[in-house]
C-alpha cells in the first residue's frame, strides 16, 4: 500500500493526512475483497524498515493502527472475518502487541475470509526467524537435517497455514517487492498500478482481479494450449 506521503505532498498536505486517507482506502479494500470473493487479503501495513521514518510519522502510523482495530474489529468479527498478523512482535510496544493479539484471539474461529495484517514485517527477517526455529529443533534433536524441505520451511514462516498469494498488487508505480513475502511470492502474479494508495478503490481492485483472471499460470509447466 504505497504512496500515502506522495498523495499528501501533491496536495500540499502533511504526510500524516495521507496516511489517514490511506486508512479509508484500507476499509474500502477490505469491503471489496469480501464482495469479490477474495478469501485471503494481506495488507502490508508497516514494514520492519518503517521505523527509520521520522518519529512523528511513526507515531501517527501506530495511532492509525490502534484506531483501525478499535473502530473496525467488531465489524470484521461480525462479518466472519478472521484476522491474522504476520511480522516480528516481541520488540513492539506492549499496547500495540496487545491490540494485535486481541484482534487474532477474538476472530480465531471465523472462516468467511481472512485478513492478514503485515505489521513490523520484513520477508528477510521472517525467513531468518524461521531458520532460527528450525535450527533450534535440529540442535535439540527434534528434527534431523534431512527433514528440511520447502514444506518444512513453510510451516515455520509467519504465514504457516495461509496459501501463497495468487496476486500481489502494488500501488504508486514502484516496480519492486520491497521485502514483502519473498518466499511466498515464488509463483505469484503481479500488478503494479500507477495510482497512489489513497486513490486505490473498488474499480482499481476489480480491474487488477480481472487482469489476473486472463493470465496463464503454468507454475513451471506448459500452458494448457501447448500441453493439449
Amino acid at each position: 500500500m504505497d504512496g500515502n506521503g506522495r498523495w499528501a505532498k501533491a496536495r500540499g498536505l502533511p504526510r500524516t493526512l495521507g496516511h489517514r486517507r490511506g486508512v479509508e482506502a484500507v476499509r474500502e479494500a477490505v469491503r471489496a475483497a469480501r464482495e469479490f470473493g477474495v478469501r485471503y487479503l494481506t495488507l502490508f501495513a508497516f514494514s520492519s524498515e518503517n521505523w527509520k521514518r521520522p518519529v512523528e510519522e511513526v507515531g501517527e502510523l501506530l495511532r492509525l493502527l490502534k484506531v483501525f482495530i478499535r473502530r473496525d474489529l467488531a465489524d470484521l468479527h461480525r462479518e466472519g472475518v478472521r484476522v491474522r498478523v504476520i511480522g516480528e512482535r516481541q520488540s513492539l510496544p506492549r499496547d500495540i502487541r496487545g491490540l494485535l493479539e486481541e484482534a487474532e484471539s477474538l476472530t480465531v474461529a471465523n472462516d468467511r475470509n481472512t485478513l492478514i495484517i503485515a505489521f513490523n514485517y520484513g520477508a528477510r527477517d521472517e525467513m531468518a526467524r524461521a531458520m532460527k526455529r528450525i535450527g533450534s529443533k535440529i540442535q535439540s534433536g527434534e528434527l534431523s537435517l534431512d527433514a528440511i524441505s520447502p514444506t518444512l520451511v513453510d510451516e515455520h514462516l509467519d504465514t504457516a497455514g495461509i496459501p501463497d498469494p495468487d496476486l500481489i498488487i502494488r500501488t504508486s508505480g514502484e516496480l519492486r517487492l520491497s521485502n514483502f513475502l519473498l518466499w511466498q511470492a515464488a509463483y505469484s502474479e503481479f500488478a503494479f498500478l500507477p495510482c497512489l494508495w489513497p486513490d486505490f478503490d473498488r474499480a482499481a481492485f476489480r480491474a487488477a482481479l480481472d487482469d489476473y483472471t486472463m493470465r496463464d499460470r503454468r507454475f513451471g509447466g506448459l500452458s494448457h494450449e501447448i500441453a493439449s
